[in-house]
């Protein structure tokens, strides 16, 4: 068996810059310091049974502007990156900074840090460095070409997918099919408990049809954001039905045993696009115990949160892990450490303890890693599962043909 090569990006810089986003204060901090006190960057060396998982942290640069307008406008650009005092009022109005999106002291080094760290991860995939990169501070899925939103300054995800697509197919590849392809295909995947509404208008009916696949797997109700007329359930019948933006919406409540049947549908639209690269976003405002109360999904357990995300690194595509939501810190940082362990070959048991560092007593009281379900009802009737079925089954229809 050949080398997993696995790339963590982190630095002591950009963490304390994705540490300012007042959203997710101290976030990433977190995060990284309960990756290091789990000594998963020793253990994915020498622990696993066989030398299969080689993980190299790698210490990004700041993005330069130039590289944020591969997507992002320059006058918004331009905007995001105002020395103090910052834009104007009225460039605030005009771009979304304001609200849950208003400038912030260190607002230009976050924004250069983290797009930096999403390119980083994304080259090196791209060109065949590693088999597996990760970037918990990455996932930012709300920001448009314009304009800010959902706390999200820059859509680094879809700079990471820009990348990937002007990729060659993986020189190595499992599939003879996927050999003679003369572009890469990549799939998006995000499984924040909120719509990734600024990935889909980036790609939908752009002329990348055929090469990049969105997918949003999240919370839909009344109210609840982001609002958008795209995040509902595809109509394959429709004259607007487009294979290659897609969107899974949920009910409250839904719980490993909902995932577990949705990992189906996902698994058509995966193996009907065959993509080589696979972009996951790996939100966890959908945990059991988030502020945001929407979901009931535990970290672990058949059709748990480490469940799903191992059948995507089981898949034959490399794979970008981001970050995106969570506004829980600790159960965050649990989550990705966990996560982590899963990409290295390595997984850890839900009942490992914290170790004693930094933020321990914030791990209070269970000091283990697990985030177990609580008592949420699950609102995903037995018959809203088998639409979704239905509904997915006849998307990869569409999808095979039209790849034929």
């Amino acid at each position: 068996m050949a080398p997993c090569e696995i790339v963590y990006v982190a630095s002591e810089n950009l963490a304390k810059s994705s540490s300012l986003l007042p959203s997710n204060r101290n976030r990433s901090a977190f995060v990284h310091a309960l990756v290091t006190s789990l000594g998963l960057f020793r253990r994915s060396a020498h622990s696993h049974p066989l030398p299969s998982h080689q993980l190299t942290v790698l210490r990004p640069n700041p993005a330069s502007p130039l590289e944020l307008a591969s997507y992002h406008d320059r006058s918004y650009i331009d905007a995001l990156l105002a020395k103090p005092p910052g834009p104007d009022a009225a460039s605030c109005k005009e771009f979304g900074l304001e609200d849950d999106c208003a400038p912030f002291p260190g607002l230009r080094e976050y924004v250069l840090g983290i797009g930096g760290a999403s390119l980083t991860a994304a080259r090196e995939l791209a060109e065949g460095r590693c088999d597996i990169a990760i970037c918990w501070d990455g996932g930012r899925h709300h920001a448009h070409k314009s304009k800010a939103s959902g706390f999200c300054y820059i859509n680094d995800c879809v700079l990471a997918l820009l990348v990937l697509r002007r990729a060659p197919p993986p020189s190595l590849s499992s599939s003879i099919s996927n050999q003679a392809r003369k572009k890469s295909r990549i799939m998006y995947l995000d499984l924040d408990v909120h719509y990734g509404d600024g990935v889909a208008a980036a790609f939908r009916g752009a002329g990348a049809r055929g090469q990049v696949l969105t997918l949003s797997v999240h919370y839909a109700a009344r109210g609840f954001f982001p609002p958008s007329e795209h995040s509902a359930l595809p109509d394959p019948s429709s004259d607007l039905f487009d294979p290659f933006t897609l969107s899974l919406p949920l009910h409250a409540g839904a719980s490993c045993a909902t995932f577990m049947r949705v990992w189906q549908a996902v698994d058509r639209i995966l193996t009907a696009f065959a993509p080589d690269y696979l972009v996951l976003q790996c939100g966890v405002d959908g945990l059991a115990g988030d502020p945001i109360g929407a979901w009931n999904w535990s970290l672990g357990g058949e059709g748990g949160l480490a469940w799903f995300v191992q059948r995507i690194l089981d898949s034959s595509a490399k794979v970008l892990l981001l970050g995106g939501g969570g506004y829980s810190p600790t159960n965050t940082a649990r989550a990705w450490a966990l996560l982590t362990s899963i990409a290295c070959g390595a997984p850890l048991a839900l009942d490992t303890p914290i170790p004693t560092h930094a933020a321990f007593p914030m791990y209070a009281p269970s000091f283990t890693l697990d985030v177990p379900a609580g008592n949420l009802r699950d609102e995903n009737s037995d018959d809203y599962l088998m639409e979704i079925a239905t509904v997915f089954e006849r998307v990869a229809e569409v999808l095979r043909t039209q790849l034929a």
